[in-house]
């Protein structure tokens, strides 16, 4: 009576949002804890990277629904947790 360990079958296409969601995240939590203007470098490479990190956290979010549909709302799909960060993330940005 061997009972089998069911672990998360993900996609390397989802592991890749969900790391691009947390990097997302951690992008805007940054931006707004520490004053990134102080250093003329730092504020530089913020400014590069700003269009880009906007971009990703509304398209992510978008794109995660929709495989997560096409997998059937699978409650074990690393979509759903992009999404909520992702969700997470806009709450936190206009309450700030």
């Amino acid at each position: 009576m061997a009972q089998e360990v069911t672990t998360f079958k993900n996609s390397s296409l989802s592991k890749i949002f969900f790391v691009l969601s947390i990097i997302v995240f951690a992008y805007w939590s940054v931006g707004q804890i520490i004053n990134v203007y102080r250093f003329a470098v730092v504020g530089a490479i913020y400014e590069i990277l700003w269009l880009f990190m906007l971009l990703m956290l509304f398209v992510l979010p978008i794109m995660a629904l929709i495989f997560l549909i096409k997998e059937k709302f699978s409650f074990r799909s690393l979509y759903l947790y992009t999404i909520i960060i992702a969700v997470i993330n806009i709450l936190l940005m206009i309450s700030i």
